[in-house]
């Protein structure tokens, strides 16, 4: 059932951002990369088995903001991928820092939910600060890996430049996350699982990713998403 339904999640999720792009264009690739960054930040505190392996549900949207940089790298230019990067960084730390401030108000009697919010938001700064960290390093890293390889392959070739920018970065972000969240925390063994299985995932949807960066081209925004 996990299976399936991931798989159908990933495609929703990827088949979106072609969506948001024809009928938005640059825009819309802006708010995707806040809101998937924002959002699979809390997804990830969800842990699930998945083709034999334990993961976290965040790795679909996480990957999906790679696609939406490409695209802005492919069609309007490095800066604007950049732009998008930072603007994503700042969401994801406003949204971090609000969300601790709120925390700290005492809740009404009859309150409920704040049990709720505090078991998600209340993040270990630690993790925070790793996820933070590792998604403006892997993020710049994918753009300027992008433009590297564009400069030295032209137009030709979007899958190669879409897929070895995105993998060694989405590496790198496992790595640093990994790393700077649960070294000392947990084994050894145990770092080196959550290593893998996290990058297995991102990894699969950034190659997952490919056929969808070819049809955002064809698409490309409408008139009044160019405006």
């Amino acid at each position: 059932m996990n299976e399936t339904l991931w798989l159908g999640f990933a495609l929703l999720d990827l088949t979106l951002v072609v969506f948001i792009y024809r009928f938005f264009g640059k825009a819309g690739m802006f708010a995707l990369v806040v809101f998937n960054l924002v959002l699979c930040n809390i997804q990830v505190l969800k842990v699930i088995d998945i083709f034999g392996m334990t993961t976290t549900l965040g790795n679909v949207l996480y990957a999906s903001v790679f696609l939406a940089t490409d695209i802005l790298s492919e069609h309007h230019g490095k800066e604007e991928a950049r732009r998008a990067v930072l603007l994503g960084f700042l969401a994801l730390l406003m949204a971090t820092v609000y969300m601790q401030i709120a925390l700290l108000f005492t809740p009404n009697a009859d309150d409920f939910v704040q049990p709720h919010l505090q078991a998600i938001f209340s993040f270990m700064p630690r993790v925070a600060a790793a996820s933070m960290v590792a998604y403006l390093v892997s993020q710049l890293h994918d753009v300027w890996a992008f433009h590297k390889i564009r400069a030295r392959t032209g137009v030709k070739h979007l899958w190669l430049r879409n897929n070895l920018s995105t993998l060694a970065s989405q590496l790198l972000d496992s790595a640093i996350f990994t790393l700077a969240a649960f070294w000392g925390v947990f084994p050894a063994n145990v770092v080196w699982e959550i290593f893998f299985t996290t990058f297995l995932m991102k990894a699969f949807v950034a190659c997952l990713d490919t056929p969808f960066i070819y049809v955002a081209g064809w698409v490309r925004p409408t008139a009044a998403a160019q405006s």
